[in-house]
Formats: C-alpha cells, structure tokens, sequence
C-alpha cells in the first residue's frame, strides 16, 4: 500500500503531465526514493492509482535500469561496462571491486552495504573508466581511487 506521503507527491505529478500515463516514471521514483525499491505491490499500487494494468507499470519499471525491482543494499556502485571503459581497464576495476567486495554483479554485500550493477553507458567516456556510487560519478579510476571512494560511503 502506497504512504500518504508517496500518494501525494504522484497526485501531485497529475497536473504535469496530459495522461496519467506519464507519471510512472515519477511515481516508481517516488517508490524508489521512501523504499529503496520497488517491489511488485508497489507496482500494483501504482498502477491502480493511475488506472493501468500492473503490466504496464512493471514494462516501464523494467525498462529504467535505475529502478530497481528488488532490494539493493545502502549504497549502489553502477560500473560503467561501455567500449570505453573497457578499453581503459573496465575488467581489472571489476575484478578489483569483485576481491574487495566479495560479491559479483547484481549481488550485494553480505552486511547489505554496497549493491554491484553494470552500467551500459555512464555518458562520461572522456573520463574512463568511471563508476557512480549512488548518484556520484567518478572517472579516471584505478584500484586505489577505487578504494578512497568506498571508505566514504558507511
């Protein structure tokens, strides 16, 4: 069941947009922002305040590779996998976040604190390879940048 808070902030995307339609992508953000995801009651929520199928919901919330349709941990790391971060050392950063971390892609760490996901595209090829740690982005990095960047996030 959808909040208060969550049903006032779509109700209040209603005058934006000239279908209902157009307001999933705000309110799966919505979702996303008080929950940390969307879960598929959430998609049914949504999708019967704005008077369509959970399908059609759930084929924008797949759609969106940051929506994330089940639990990530407090931090998510998007490593960008493009031909430029692979040119640039991509594999060496992953397997280096793979040893540190202990987890692969789309896992999470075991005290629920770093979520690993690719990312087919970050925009940021001039400064390859590059990451976003929640919605930080960082380029240029190497295995030491990489562990800087981590303490900083509890």
């Amino acid at each position: 069941m959808l909040s208060e808070d969550e049903r006032r902030q779509i109700e209040a995307q209603f005058n934006r947009y000239p279908q209902k339609r157009a307001v999933v992508p705000e309110a799966l953000k919505t979702v996303q922002r008080s929950r940390g995801w969307v879960s598929d009651e959430a998609v049914g929520d949504i999708a019967e305040l704005l008077s369509l199928t959970a399908a059609e919901v759930d084929a924008v919330a797949t759609f969106y590779n940051l929506i994330y349709r089940k639990p990530v941990g407090r931090h998510v790391i998007l490593l960008c996998d493009s031909v430029s971060c692979w040119i640039m050392g991509y594999e060496n950063l992953y397997e280096h976040l793979r040893s540190k971390l202990g987890i692969g892609m789309g896992e999470t760490t075991a005290d629920n604190r770093f979520t690993l996901l690719p990312a087919p595209c970050l925009g940021a090829c001039d400064q390859a390879p590059v990451m976003m740690v929640d919605e930080d982005l960082y380029g240029r990095l190497d295995a030491a940048k990489i562990d800087d960047i981590l303490g900083r996030y509890p």
